[in-house]
């Protein structure tokens, strides 16, 4: 294993590299005068048990030499040869650890030996010290789930005939053992509740505290680490002497932080505000994060330090928030749940590394506002392709897509009113997507129920399932189709747990889509009719959804 880098969603950066016994991780991002850096270790190791039968048990097991002795079996005592035979004939297990060299489908084992923290004279104490535990072992997680994936295939003792092609799959897990730092009192329930970790001893059990067997051996699988919101575990620790400054001269209190003071224009509609500083603007947008509206332009940027994200929080707390509870409400004599207002216009919704692309994948909700929509989120390690097109607004950017023959031919033509009307519609909402913050393509997503798809299904649709339209504007991001679809995948799944599906009703003609759609874990239901269309219904069903293409 070499030192490499790993990208978290909210741009910070991390190096990884071997230690004795297992991996160290050192921040990148969070400087300090000491000489030791800020980071942890973590010691993983694999664990291989084998089945053997009868005479095997002498035989070398994972390269380990196996010698039967009777008499210790029997505490010194002499055995009955039936007896002996009947012992010999019997399965047994071998089981041995060797160091971590790639994942296993099922036997590697991890846990927190040593951690690092920041002077308390440059950073703050985390608000929780369960939920600094749970951003370190959920970034831990990430870096072992970016690792190449183990064969599905199991080895199980009633498959040790079977070829291996044909032997059973099993889900890619990790067991987190109870030890080292995570020994600590009532740690590992609190990481259970919070839905990080999971055991199959699922009784309440007999014991008073933590100590028991159901609490040391609990595991997290990819299929559940990619369905976890990042936002529950993702923070930042809060400077004791502040981020740099984006702006200058004395702080601004803002308008927004008063709470028992309306603005003067809000009963006025008539009423336009004079323009402010590009500094007051900068200093609102820190002050809002996250929920204020995106500005359409500033003279001063935003610390390279602190990019912008769904992460970022001036409170430098997770910024999750739960799902609208369930009410039901009507549209066109249509009964559905009432849904929650999506983000604002300009608003960064998502943003992931993706180390097979090498670039930051993000998308926002499109924008009416006639300047380019300034981008600040994180960027990989490359210069970004095409940044030209960063100072298009996205009306210019949809005429300039719309206008393409292969886009016109599924799409027709960009009306002035094409985004406003999507803009105003309530079951879904329009979205750029981005790389390095460079726009290559339009989305749109809504909710099955109200959509003409839902109509179509009739009861067939949930209540929470949702639909993309795709459009790849640009003609050097082709081809990345998987990269963006899973993603967006990934999106609607950990926005809300109560979302199964994922629907698209491609054109039947449009080959290219249905190919992605294949290869991305769709699966093609029926063919449906529209008005205007006959179209393929396809469908991906959160059970058989492993995670985003990395």
């Amino acid at each position: 294993m070499t030192p490499e880098t790993i990208y978290l969603p909210d741009g910070q950066t991390y190096t990884v590299s071997p230690v004795f016994g297992g991996v160290a991780f050192k921040s990148n991002d969070l400087t300090h005068e000491s000489h030791f850096p800020v980071g942890w270790n973590i010691v993983l190791h694999t664990e291989e048990e084998r089945v053997v039968f009868g005479d095997e048990a002498a035989a070398p097991v994972n390269g380990e030499s196996g010698h039967h002795h009777p008499e210790a079996a029997g505490g010194g005592d002499t055995m009955h040869t039936d007896d002996l035979s009947a012992a010999a004939a019997a399965p047994k297990r071998k089981k041995r650890v060797r160091p971590f060299a790639q994942p296993t489908r099922q036997n590697d084992t991890l846990f927190i030996s040593a951690l690092s923290t920041p002077s308390s004279h440059e950073y703050g104490p985390p608000a929780s010290p369960t939920r600094q535990m749970a951003m370190i072992l959920w970034v831990s997680l990430y870096w072992y789930f970016h690792q190449p994936e183990p064969s599905p295939h199991m080895s199980t003792e009633a498959s040790h005939a079977t070829p291996d092609s044909a032997k059973p799959m099993g889900d890619w897990r990790i067991t987190i053992q109870r030890d080292g730092v995570l020994r600590g009192r009532n740690l590992i329930p609190k990481l259970e509740r919070m839905g990080l970790l999971a055991t199959e001893s699922t009784e309440v059990g007999t014991s008073l505290d933590d100590g028991d067997e159901t609490w040391s051996r609990m595991f997290v699988s990819q299929r559940m680490f990619w369905q976890m919101p990042p936002n529950l575990f993702l923070f930042t620790l809060k400077p004791v002497k502040g981020p740099p400054s984006p702006w200058t001269g004395s702080a601004v209190s803002p308008n927004s932080s008063r709470p028992g003071s309306p603005a003067a224009y809000s009963a006025t509609p008539h009423f336009t505000p004079r323009a402010e500083s590009p500094q007051l603007g900068v200093t609102r947008l820190y002050n809002d994060l996250p929920g204020a509206p995106t500005p359409t332009s500033l003279a001063a940027g935003v610390s390279a330090a602190h990019p912008i994200t769904p992460f970022f929080s001036t409170s430098h707390l997770p910024t999750y928030y739960p799902p609208l509870t369930l009410q039901y409400t009507f549209t066109d004599n249509l009964r559905h749940p009432l849904r929650p207002k999506p983000p604002r216009m300009g608003e960064l919704f998502y943003s992931r590394f993706l180390p097979s692309v090498g670039r930051y994948l993000s998308f926002r909700v499109a924008s009416l506002s006639p300047e380019p929509v300034p981008y600040f989120g994180p960027r990989g390690p490359n210069p970004p392709d095409h940044p030209e097109l960063t100072s298009l607004s996205d009306s210019e950017l949809l005429a300039s897509w719309f206008t393409k023959p292969r886009v016109g031919a599924f799409w027709g033509a960009c009306t002035p009113e094409f985004l406003p009307t999507v803009l105003k519609a309530k079951h879904s909402f329009p979205a750029i997507g981005l790389w390095d913050g460079v726009p290559f393509g339009y989305f749109e997503i809504y909710w099955v129920k109200e959509d003409i798809l839902g109509r179509v299904l009739g009861g067939e649709a949930g209540d929470f399932d949702r639909g993309l339209h795709v459009l790849v504007g640009e003609e050097w991001a082709r081809g990345r189709a998987s990269e963006w679809m899973t993603s967006l995948v990934h999106w609607c799944f950990t926005t809300d747990m109560r979302t199964m599906n994922i629907c698209l009703e491609p054109r039947i003609d449009n080959e290219r889509i249905l190919k992605h759609l294949d290869e991305s874990g769709f699966g093609r239901e029926r063919q449906i009719s529209f008005p205007h269309k006959q179209s393929w219904y396809v469908r991906l069903r959160r059970e058989t959804w492993t995670g985003p293409l990395l």
